[in-house]
């Protein structure tokens, strides 16, 4: 059975970090496009952030552009976000994905269960 697990969020100030990791339970996964994804409550699921199979390239919103960095180690089948800067709009529940190529993100084949971030003001 395919799991993505999740850990790193909970409450921080703005201005702090926080990262986040994903591990997957397949060596499978190393072969594809990895990334983060947001949600609050009442919106879409948005898109965040992503790497492609190799690390050659990472892709991030604009919001998030030279606070956030995604990083995978294809070794331990894990993908990070590392969240810098945070601010209160940051506060949403992240998901961790798997896309449908080693390149795109979309199609997401997989998702994590969500771990909850929170930014005090």
């Amino acid at each position: 059975q395919v799991q993505l697990v999740e850990s790193g969020g909970g409450l921080v100030q703005a201005g702090g970090s926080q990262r986040l990791s994903c591990a997957t339970s397949s060596e499978t996964f190393s072969r594809y496009a990895m990334g983060w994804f947001r949600q609050t409550p009442g919106k879409e699921r948005e898109f965040v952030a992503c790497i492609v199979w190799n690390e050659i390239k990472t892709y991030y919103t604009d919001s998030v552009k030279g606070r956030f960095t995604i990083s995978r180690d294809n070794a331990k089948n894990t993908v990070y976000l590392q969240m810098d800067s945070l601010e209160p709009e940051d506060t949403a529940v992240y998901y961790c994905a798997v896309g449908g190529t080693p390149t795109t993100i979309k199609p997401v084949q997989y998702w994590g269960q969500g771990t909850q971030v929170t930014v005090s003001s």
